[in-house]
C-alpha cells in the first residue's frame, strides 16, 4: 500500500511554493519562477519514485516507470488559479507519484509502462486559455492558440521559448500510445460530502465554453455628460452580466460565471468607454451549451442596441464534454469495494485535463471528498484520512490495470 505520511508531507511542501503568507492562497501560474520551482520539486519526487523524467515540447512534465509496450498514464496539474488552494491538481500529481513509488518499493513488476504527467497550464490563469498541455498531447493545440497573450502582451509561444521549450512542430507533443488514463482529483463540490462518502467514481465531465465579450461605448466627462445621452459601456455590461445569470438560472443543470472584468479607461470621473468580460459556460450536454451560447449572445446584442453601445465576442476555448470509460469505472468501483466503501457515481462540473485525453484514450477519474465543496480558494480542504483512502484505491486500480 502507499505511504500516507510521505504523500501528505509532499503535499504540504509543494503548497509552500507560491504561497501568499497574508491570505494562505497559492499563486503558481504557468511559465513563472514559482511554477519552475514547483517543477523542480516534483521532478525530484518522480526520480525518488524510480522514474526517468522528461519534458515534452510544450512543457508537460513526464515521469516514466517500467518498460512495457503499453502505457498507463496518471496525471493532473500543479498550476493554480489566483489565490488557489493546495489540493486542486497538485493532489492528483503527487498521489500518482506516490502510487508509482509504492509499486517501486514493493518491487512489483507491472507488464505495462506507467507514466505520471504534470500537465502544463490546466487552469488558464495567465493567458485566459487553459489545458495547454493536455490539448497538445491530444493533437488539438494550434499555432494560432499559441499567440494568446497575457496582460503584459507576452504570447504563450514567447513564454515557452523563454523557458527553453521548442513547441514547433506541435505534433512532437502528441500521443497515441496510451492504453488508459486515470486522474485523481478533489471533487470541488458537495455531492460526496452530502452522501457521507470519501470517494466517488466520475462518469462524465461537463464541458467548459469560454467566451470573451467586449462592450464599446464612449468615454466622456462624468460631470458634463447628461445621463440620458450617455453611452456607458459599464452599465451596459452590468445589465448583460445579470441577463446571463437570469438566462442560465432558467436551465436545470447549466452554470455560467462572469469571472473577469476589465474597464477602460478606469477613471473615477470618466464614463467607461470599453468593458471586456468573460463568460464561463458549462454543461454535460454539448448541444445544450451551443443553444445557450446562441441565446445569450442574442440577448446581449439586444441590450447593446437598446443602450446604444456596440458588442463583439470571441470564443477563447471550446471543449467537448467527456464520458469516462465503463471498464475503468468498474475497476475503480471494485477497488473502492475492497476498502469496504460503497461505490458511488457522479458527474464532474469542473473541467479537467482528462477531457482532452479522452479524445484519444479511455479515461477514468476518482474524486476525493471536498469539505463544504469549496475549491479555487485557500479554504479548499480534503481530509488526510480521505486522501490516504483515495490514494490506496488509486494504487489498487493502477496495479490491477498494469498487470
Amino acid at each position: 500500500m502507499i505511504n500516507g505520511n510521505r504523500l501528505l508531507q509532499h503535499l504540504h511542501d509543494l503548497s509552500q511554493i507560491g504561497r501568499n503568507e497574508a491570505t494562505g492562497g497559492i499563486n503558481r501560474f504557468s511559465f513563472t519562477p514559482e511554477e519552475q520551482q514547483a517543477i523542480e520539486l516534483v521532478t525530484l519526487y518522480m526520480k525518488e519514485a524510480g522514474m526517468t523524467v522528461t519534458v515534452d515540447a510544450v512543457g508537460n512534465l513526464i515521469g516514466t516507470f517500467g518498460e512495457g509496450n503499453e502505457t498507463i498514464m496518471l496525471g493532473s496539474h500543479i498550476d493554480t488559479v489566483p489565490e488557489g488552494g493546495k489540493y486542486d491538481g497538485a493532489l492528483g500529481v503527487l498521489a500518482a507519484i506516490e502510487v508509482v513509488q509504492a509499486i517501486h518499493e514493493q518491487q512489483l513488476s507491472p507488464s505495462k509502462k506507467i507514466q505520471v504527467v504534470a500537465f502544463k497550464d490546466e487552469e488558464g490563469t495567465r493567458f485566459g486559455f487553459g489545458l495547454i498541455g493536455s490539448s497538445a498531447m491530444a493533437g488539438l493545440l494550434t499555432e494560432q492558440q499559441l499567440q494568446y497573450t497575457d496582460e503584459a502582451g507576452i504570447t504563450i509561444e514567447e513564454a515557452m521559448k523563454e523557458f527553453q521549450l521548442s513547441p514547433y512542430p506541435l505534433v512532437n507533443a502528441q500521443r497515441t500510445d496510451i492504453k488508459a488514463y486515470l486522474e485523481m482529483h478533489i471533487e470541488q463540490g458537495k455531492v460526496l460530502e452530502n452522501e457521507g462518502l470519501p470517494v466517488g467514481v466520475v462518469t462524465g465531465i461537463a464541458a467548459p465554453l469560454w467566451l470573451e465579450v467586449t462592450v464599446t461605448g464612449v468615454s466622456e466627462h462624468a460631470g458634463a455628460t447628461p445621463m440620458p445621452i450617455r453611452q456607458d459601456a459599464l452599465t451596459a455590461a452590468s445589465e448583460m452580466i445579470l441577463a446571463v445569470e437570469q438566462m442560465v438560472n432558467a436551465t436545470t443543470d447549466s452554470v455560467a460565471t462572469v469571472g473577469k472584468l476589465n474597464v477602460s479607461p478606469n477613471g473615477t470621473n470618466v464614463i467607461p468607454g470599453k468593458v471586456t468580460f468573460t463568460i464561463d459556460l458549462r454543461d454535460i450536454d454539448e448541444q445544450k451549451i451551443s443553444t445557450l451560447e446562441n441565446a445569450i449572445l442574442q440577448q446581449l446584442q439586444k441590450i447593446a442596441e437598446r443602450r446604444n453601445v456596440t458588442l463583439s465576442s470571441k470564443v477563447l476555448q471550446r471543449i467537448k464534454p467527456a464520458k469516462t470509460d465503463t471498464m475503468l469505472q468498474q475497476q475503480l468501483a471494485a477497488s473502492i469495494e475492497k476498502q469496504g466503501i460503497q461505490p458511488f457515481s457522479l458527474i464532474s462540473g469542473a473541467g479537467h485535463d482528462a477531457m482532452y485525453i479522452a479524445e484519444f484514450a479511455p479515461i477514468g477519474m476518482l474524486f476525493v471528498r471536498s469539505k463544504d465543496g469549496i475549491s479555487h480558494n485557500p479554504l479548499e480542504y480534503s481530509s488526510d484520512k480521505d486522501i490516504v483512502i483515495a490514494t490506496n484505491i488509486f494504487y489498487d486500480t493502477v496495479v490491477e490495470l498494469a498487470k
